[in-house]
């Protein structure tokens, strides 16, 4: 129901299942090796897991963003080793797909077979294109060095595909994990395999390599690499460099200056750095959650595009996605899931879910849901380990849609969980409360520093949500640093 939600500093690993493993050619260093998969089936399940990637997290709205990181990626690919004369035709002729995820959270990750993308939150937090030019050769060297499907096999899990690597490398979670109910299968689950810190740092040395020979000023990359070691701190979820697949960020750090001095030596000069260009681009950009696509507030769940609203009980999380809203129970013992029908009444889309195999219907029923056409179902079904599980659905009509909110716990838990259920089934309601209706999200405006003074001091009022050290972070300089009359400075506005 909403563009993104993600939970750590740093976002996401999906699997999805492949066959066998192959003998085929690293892009990168030359030679034939086994892998898990063939280039082939990396780019299948690139394209595979693209559709799920976008349907689970959602593309940022801004088209001229979208066209300015995808030209951006085009370029630093043309400089990686998959678009060298003498790497085989097979990687040569493979397209490359860059994408902006809308999600606060800062990260970056990649597919097998060309897929990369960046989030809202990261594009923030950077303060040029040299920056996410690295970023962008960071991921591009992920799937040039084919980690992903070298870990596959190195670990024997021939049977799994590897989708992603975050920029930190810590694992996030988009759905409830898998004891949910206690159902042995879980309601949704993520499996991760990470990479290796050294698949990490040949990744740092590919970026840095592809940076630099496009023209760009590599080093400028290691104050991103410190602000990541802030966010991190301020976060809670520092990791000493020795638990972290990733290297540690104050390690990378110094080590991107180095490795930008070293290829500079051999490449000739970079020193593209293009922040007035950079900035023009980001300017405008949605800070933090976009309260337009779903937010929680004073016990109830609003959603103004959608306009409609519903209590939340006080024991439940939300976790508000773009395709749906999950309420989790503290416990775990139930789960409420609302998402959209695609049947165009109610009566159509509860005969077609209760006539599904495997499912007895106890009781239905129709009613009005403070003034909507509703139609409730009440069934049981078995989970592959004999327990029996108990579903209350509500289909309901509300403005040309039909809304799905269905309450799934165990049979014995039902009677203890059906009030709270329906407390959120029958508390649907549209949302007409203008002041609901026309929040609007914290946005990224540009302004010049008005005098020289400790970047503490510059700081007006912030949006709430909005601590100075976090709005330091983003710029990438400490509270007291003196910064110019004239500076170029990221303030989170309304």
């Amino acid at each position: 129901m909403r563009r993104a939600r993600v939970y750590l500093v740093v976002f996401s690993v999906l699997v999805l299942f492949a066959e066998g493993c192959a003998v085929s050619t690293n892009p990168v260093s030359g030679r034939r090796r086994l892998y898990g998969y063939s280039w082939a089936e990396e780019r299948r399940i690139g394209q595979e897991a693209d559709r799920q990637i976008v349907a689970q997290y959602g593309l940022y709205d801004d088209p001229a963003l979208a066209a300015y990181v995808d030209s951006l990626g085009q370029v630093i690919l043309a400089h990686s080793h998959l678009r060298r004369p003498d790497t085989p035709k097979e990687f040569r002729e493979t397209p490359f797909v860059f994408r902006v995820l809308d999600s606060p959270v800062v990260n970056a990750f990649a597919l097998p077979g060309g897929y990369v993308y960046v989030t809202r939150g990261l594009l923030a937090h950077l303060n040029n294109e040299a920056q996410l030019a690295v970023v962008l050769g960071h991921e591009i060297g992920h799937v040039a060095a084919r980690h992903a499907s070298q870990r596959a096999f190195e670990l024997q899990l021939g049977q799994v595909a590897l989708l992603g690597g975050a920029v930190l490398g810590q694992e996030v979670l988009g759905l409830p994990g898998g004891d949910v109910l206690q159902l042995g299968g879980t309601v949704a689950q993520l499996l991760f395999l990470k990479y290796s810190r050294d698949d990490e740092r040949e990744s740092d040395r590919l970026g840095v390599e592809y940076a630099v020979r496009a023209g760009y000023d590599a080093a400028e990359a290691a104050a991103f690499f410190r602000s990541l070691k802030r966010l991190s701190e301020q976060s809670g979820a520092s990791l000493p460099s020795f638990l972290s697949t990733h290297p540690d960020p104050g390690e990378r750090e110094q080590t991107i200056r180095e490795l930008a001095a070293r290829w500079m030596q051999e490449v000739g000069l970079a020193t593209r750095e293009n922040q007035v260009v950079y900035y023009a681009r980001i300017e405008g950009i949605v800070l933090g959650e976009d309260p337009r696509q779903g937010y929680v507030a004073d016990g109830a769940f609003y959603h103004p595009t959608l306009r409609f609203w519903f209590p939340v009980p006080a024991d439940f999380q939300v976790i508000n996605q773009p395709s749906q809203v999950l309420l989790v129970e503290a416990e775990q013992q139930a789960v409420l899931v609302l998402t959209l029908a695609s049947e165009s009444s109610a009566a159509e889309a509860a005969r077609a879910w209760a006539a599904q195999e495997g499912l007895t219907v106890l009781d239905r029923g129709s009613e009005r849901v403070n003034g909507l056409p509703a139609v409730y179902v009440v069934a049981e079904g078995q989970t592959s380990e004999g327990q029996t599980v108990r579903v209350l659905r509500y289909f309901i009509e509300h403005e040309g849609r039909v809304y799905s909110l269905a309450g799934y716990t165990l049979a014995a838990q039902y009677a203890r969980y059906r009030p709270v259920l329906l407390q959120v089934m029958r508390g649907f309601a549209p949302l007409r409360d203008p002041a609901r209706l026309n929040v609007q999200p914290v946005v990224l405006a540009i302004r010049p520093a008005e005098r020289t003074a400790p970047f503490r001091a510059l700081l007006l009022a912030l949006p709430e949500a909005f601590t100075p050290e976090a709005v330091a972070i983003m710029n990438q300089v400490e509270l007291e640093t003196t910064v110019q009359a004239g500076t170029p400075l990221k303030l989170p506005q309304r």
